[in-house]
């Protein structure tokens, strides 16, 4: 099979698999014994396809692991997997020539894991595709990319919008949660703006942070960085919300922000509203090494 990722003789590839979902009926991205998890849903489905009795089921890295009832349309994981048996996906049944030998075999295998995780409706697999040499669906990006939806007391109501869009009864002053955004950009320690994990480190580099209004009249944050700490881009839209209700000043946050200490100036705003939308990968030749340098930075502040 010709797959960059793998060695001559190597018994397995690694996949590369797009993935859309609505996080309202799940708890959270990671599997939890006796609960719903997209990643449960996910690793099941690759269990039907491949497991084989006593074995191990194939175990999925992601890009970013999302809270309990956060959506993604952009979310992107990798898994190793043998590749003979990738291969025989592709292969006609025992009735001759099927559909699925015209395709090929990651293109097999995005439909059948599709049909087996997504039977309820609420995830989707957008694609599959060998994954080039270095790649690393958590260590590689160079960026996440979130939005959040906020109905404001100006935005018509729209139920079926429900659970993906916060509502607020306070028309917002989008100028100034925009003066706001723009007060948090950078690279600097986000310590106000995440729950404490030990070990880890709550340095970021935001790289992007805009509000706008939608032909909806919604109003959509984009929220860019290199990563995210836990709960971070819901309280930044939690801090920007203070500011257009005018229940907080900017150089009030300015302070909190350069404090780097967990406050209760502003709220952790409600998960629904909030979407992974992409995640930006750099260029092939550059994977793995962005892959090493991301590693060694985490190592270091656990470390630390």
């Amino acid at each position: 099979m010709d797959n960059p990722q793998a060695a001559e003789h190597a018994t397995t590839v690694r996949v590369r698999i797009d993935l859309a979902y609505d996080g309202s009926a799940f708890s959270g991205w990671a599997a939890q014994p006796g609960l719903r998890t997209v990643q449960g849903e996910i690793e099941s489905g690759l269990a039907t396809l491949f497991v084989r009795d006593g074995e191990d089921p194939p175990r999925v890295v992601v890009a970013g692991r999302t809270d309990a009832g956060v959506h993604a349309t952009g979310q992107v994981l990798h898994v190793d997997l043998d590749a003979d048996r990738l291969a025989a996906l592709a292969r006609p049944g025992r009735g001759g020539a099927t559909e699925r030998s015209a395709l090929s075999p990651v293109e097999v295998l995005a439909r059948r894991l599709g049909g087996i995780a997504g039977r309820a409706g609420d995830i989707v697999v957008h694609g599959a595709s060998l994954a080039p040499a270095g790649f690393d669906a958590r260590f590689s990006p160079v960026w996440r990319r979130y939005e959040y939806r906020v109905a404001d007391g100006r935005a018509p109501r729209d139920p079926r919008r429900r659970h993906d869009t916060l509502a607020v009864r306070d028309t917002l002053d989008v100028d100034a949660m925009n003066q706001a955004a723009d007060a948090l950009l950078g690279l600097r320690d986000f310590g106000a703006f995440c729950k404490p994990r030990e070990g880890a480190t709550t340095v970021r580099t935001l790289q992007e942070y805009a509000w706008r209004e939608a032909h909806d009249g919604v109003l959509v944050a984009t929220v860019r960085a290199d990563a995210f700490c836990h709960s971070m881009v819901r309280s930044l839209v939690g801090a920007a919300i203070a500011v257009g209700r005018g229940a907080l000043d900017i150089d009030t946050l300015v302070a909190a922000r350069d404090a780097a200490a967990r406050t209760s100036l502003f709220p952790v705003v409600a998960p629904h509203g909030l979407t992974l939308v992409e995640v930006g990968y750099p260029p092939d030749d550059e994977l793995a090494a962005r892959a090493e340098q991301t590693r060694a930075k985490r190592e270091i502040a656990e470390s630390a």
